[in-house]
Order: C-alpha cells, then sequence, then structure tokens
C-alpha cells in the first residue's frame, strides 16, 4: 500500500476515534480513579521510607 493511501487510511479511522462514542460509562471511569489513587497512596509512603532509609545509611559516607 502506498504512503498516501495509508495516510488516508490512518486519517479515517483517527476520526472515527474522535467523533463516535465509545459506550464509555463516565461514572465508572471516575470511581475507578478515585478508588485507585486511593489505593496506591500508602505503598507510596512505605516506598519512601524505604528510600529514605537508604538515603540515611550512605549519607554518612559523603562527609
Amino acid at each position: 500500500m502506498g504512503r498516501g493511501r495509508q495516510k488516508a487510511k490512518d486519517a479515517k479511522i483517527a476520526r472515527q476515534l474522535k467523533y463516535s462514542n465509545h459506550g464509555a460509562d463516565l461514572r465508572d471511569l471516575e470511581r475507578e480513579l478515585i478508588s485507585g489513587s486511593a489505593e496506591s497512596t500508602p505503598s507510596a509512603t512505605s516506598a519512601t521510607d524505604t528510600d529514605d532509609e537508604f538515603y540515611d545509611r550512605w549519607a554518612d559516607d559523603e562527609r
């Protein structure tokens, strides 16, 4: 397939994606994002604590 035909096909697909309704339920998406951020907060805190522990351990070597 030539480049012009491929470009036209890509433009057609992009247009379909942009203007069609994919049946996305925004309420479900909102619930998923809210619940996902609440679950990831404790793990982020524990990762920071671990990083601080290693930083403190090696901070004395730089002096």
